[in-house]
């Protein structure tokens, strides 16, 4: 791990309900600093480049809950991201759809690193939480069809999770050269919409868990 332990860790929620659950988890521990970015990758860039500039951190973590890949992640599960990905951050072309990586104007994975990675996800096992790694993918739209979750799922082979702040965080602290983490929880399938499916709440439970299992990690 190539983090700094020495320095504050910085989480970015998209909305206040997972601020607080993160909040909850950890418990009050003053080392933290929980912030809510914004819906979006636009808007947690920002807000987390905001921060990034004007204190220093050993880890920006992205936090929150999200839709898992029917098969790959349960709801009620958490997904720890191995590669944060920009899946919709491209162009469509009558061949298919192609990133900004193959257009030549960019990146659109920051990767996560593995023994970090590992040993969250050790730590969350040994709290009884159910946890897989894998690509943890980041739109501007969230997928509402069968057809647009299986395109997904072919575009990133191993996409786990879908969520919509992960790549701007990351960026952002890709930028400051500071280490990135983001974890999900599963409140809903990706595929077709229906809200009376989703478990927000115990979604927003697994995430606090998960938070205070990372005390013993990261500090």
């Amino acid at each position: 791990m190539n983090f700094d332990l020495n320095k504050r860790v910085l989480v970015m929620t998209a909305v206040s309900a997972e601020k607080d659950a993160v909040l909850r988890g950890l418990n009050g521990d003053t080392r933290f600093d929980v912030l809510v970015a914004g819906v979006g990758p636009a808007a947690a860039a920002a807000s987390t480049a905001k921060v990034l500039a004007a204190a220093e951190y050993g880890l920006v973590v992205s936090a929150g809950i999200g839709g898992g890949f029917p098969g790959r992640a349960e709801v009620g599960s958490l997904v720890v991201a191995n590669e944060i990905i920009a899946a919709d951050l491209g162009v469509e072309t009558p061949e298919g759809f192609r990133s900004l990586d193959e257009l030549g104007f960019g990146f659109t994975r920051v990767q996560v690193d593995a023994g970090l990675v590992n040993r969250v996800r050790g730590a969350l096992l040994a709290a009884g939480l159910p946890v897989i790694t894998g690509p943890v993918l980041t739109v501007s739209t969230v997928t509402g069809t069968a057809a647009s979750a299986a395109e997904m799922a072919a575009r990133v082979p191993g996409a786990a999770a879908e969520a919509m702040e992960g790549y701007g965080v990351a960026i952002a602290a890709h930028d400051r050269g500071v280490p990135i983490l983001e974890i999900r929880a599963v409140s809903n399938s990706v595929g077709p919409r229906d809200r009376t499916a989703w478990c927000i709440k115990e979604a927003l439970d697994v995430l606090e868990a998960a938070c205070s299992a990372l005390l013993e990690v990261l500090l």
